[in-house]
């Protein structure tokens, strides 16, 4: 092989190498910032492209996907002076090409360095406790300081995250002691509350049996007053009937003599009766004339009926 042939194969070996060095195949999601003679010519974005051989070059290649950047533990003082550490993660969009090769060196650092200072800011305003409670607010904080300053450079904050606040330990132990007082506190209160409850339900226990009593006895004493009501009713019934009998048996034939018959004999039962218990008994004057007396019992009936 002679030497022209030689020159001319290494020279067809440059030209492809250059030829193919120009082609270029951007990723899905990427954006390739393109100069040509040092000075921006344009921002190349997913697919083929050809560049122009030596004058153009891909000077800076971004994604164009939502990255996750660490923000790494920093010492922040609360509004009441403790010292805490506090970590998160800063999420982050490229969305123009340009503005994020020349408007900043490092967009990524830099956002860092805002997010850090404003997180210093945010916490300084706060009480430890409030720290715990305002996670929201600092992260709306910090994104709304960070996207206002990465405006310039392309950069869109998507959100921040607060990872871990961390206190002294000190104050970790202060704080475990305060949720302990407080577990113990509303354990009382339970404890309390169930005893007061249980008196009053054992109030109204109370309550209701000595109404229920109070009821019965009451209920007692109207069917007692009830019974006797019927049991003197029933006794003047039959005495009202016994009596109309009577009268209608002294009206009828021999009615009148068995009257005096009954009456002498009651007389000297009772007679009888006095004479046996006493030792002194008056007489009375009349006591042989039976008949006298049995006359003024039946007198006595007989005004009786009128």
């Amino acid at each position: 092989m002679d030497a022209p042939t030689i020159v001319a194969i290494g020279l067809g070996v440059v030209v492809f190498i250059i030829l193919l060095s120009c082609i270029k195949i951007v990723p899905q999601r990427s954006a390739y910032v393109i100069e040509r003679l040092g000075k921006y010519n344009g921002t190349l974005l997913a697919g083929f492209h050809f560049l122009m051989p030596i004058i153009d070059k891909v000077a800076y290649k971004h994604t164009l996907k939502e990255s996750a950047i660490d923000v790494a533990s920093q010492s922040c003082i609360t509004k009441d002076n403790i010292a805490v550490e506090v970590d998160g993660v800063l999420y982050l969009q490229v969305m123009d090409a340009k503005k994020a090769s020349y408007g900043i060196d490092n967009y990524g650092f830099a956002a860092i360095q805002i997010a850090q200072t404003t997180m210093r800011s945010v916490i300084g305003r706060l009480d430890l406790d409030k720290t715990f409670e305002e996670r929201e607010t600092i992260n709306t904080s910090i994104v709304n300081a960070v996207d206002k300053a990465s405006d310039p450079w392309g950069v869109k904050i998507a959100r921040y995250e607060v990872k871990n606040i961390t206190p002294p330990q000190s104050i970790k132990d202060a704080m475990e002691k305060q949720m302990r007082a407080e577990r113990e506190k509303r354990a009382m209160i339970a404890e309390s509350e169930g005893q007061k409850q249980a008196k009053i339900n054992v109030a109204e226990g109370d309550k209701q049996e000595l109404i229920a009593r109070s009821e019965g006895e009451k209920q007692k004493r109207i069917n007692e007053a009830s019974g006797k009501a019927s049991e003197i009713e029933a006794i003047a019934s039959a005495t009202a009937k016994g009596i109309k009998e009577i009268a209608l048996a002294i009206n009828e034939k021999g009615g009148m003599d068995a009257v005096n018959l009954r009456v002498a004999e009651q007389y000297l039962g009772e007679f009888g009766k006095l004479a046996k218990e006493n030792n002194t008994m008056i007489i009375p004057s009349n006591l042989s004339d039976v008949s006298g007396i049995i006359a003024t019992a039946t007198s006595v009936l007989n005004q009786t009926k009128k």
